[in-house]
């Protein structure tokens, strides 16, 4: 469990460390989307963050199965955060394609030019990490709903809402939407920062209810040993 502590507040340590201390030439945090910090000669820095990170959650995605025993069961949250985890390895792997002025002389919206093999296959592996992540929370909130954990499964449903409405949001800024394209950035941090917040609370959770060794009866609000 102690990955899934650790390695989502790092993942938002490093990213926001080097786009607004180190800051490449011509990166803007408040516009540029993170994965484009992979790019250029400190890209090394952030790759290192998707893959390290990205294997922090296959860790704690495995050990977080035999631990919802202790909320019914349920497979689908570790499936969940084990497809992010693959997600964000896969962005490490695959650099995303130059966009949105970054780096400097590249068109906002490259015209006529087809997307690489590498920034298709990284657009693909951040899927289940933009979506996966959603999904898992609100699964998340059905089950912490019926273990008796209410005040998880509510904040669950709101981070999956929040997470949700703020990765539509910068889609359509990195889109180039006029209103929005200069903090697209911005909206992408703030979603990551919601959904990381929502992994590591998770990982304290299940961490100090499996040491404890008990879980709220949804019926009587009693609480039991767990088995």
């Amino acid at each position: 469990m102690a990955f899934g502590v650790v390695g989502p507040p790092l993942f938002v340590a490093v990213w926001l460390l080097e786009g607004s201390v180190l800051r490449p030439e011509g990166y803007s945090a408040l516009r540029h989307p993170v994965s484009s910090l992979a790019i250029g000669e400190l890209g090394w820095i952030q790759v290192a963050d998707f893959l390290m990170v990205g294997l922090s959650l296959l860790v704690f995605a495995f050990a977080l199965r035999p631990a919802m025993r202790l909320y019914g069961g349920g497979l689908w949250v570790p499936l969940l955060v084990a497809l992010a985890g693959l997600g964000l390895v896969g962005s490490a792997l695959f650099t995303t394609d130059p966009w949105s002025g970054y780096p400097p002389g590249t068109p906002a919206v490259p015209q006529g030019a087809a997307a690489t093999i590498h920034g298709t296959l990284h657009g693909v592996f951040g899927t289940p990490v933009f979506l996966g992540l959603p999904v898992a929370a609100l699964v998340a909130c059905y089950r912490f709903a019926k273990s008796g954990h209410r005040w998880f499964a509510v904040y669950s449903a709101a981070s999956a809402v929040v997470f949700l409405v703020g990765f539509v949001l910068a889609s359509k800024a990195f889109a180039q939407d006029p209103g929005l394209v200069a903090v697209g950035g911005l909206l992408q941090r703030l979603t990551l920062v919601v959904g990381m917040a929502w992994l590591t609370a998770l990982a304290v959770l299940v961490l100090r209810d499996s040491r404890g060794g008990e879980v709220r009866d949804p019926d009587g609000g009693a609480v039991r040993a767990a088995g």
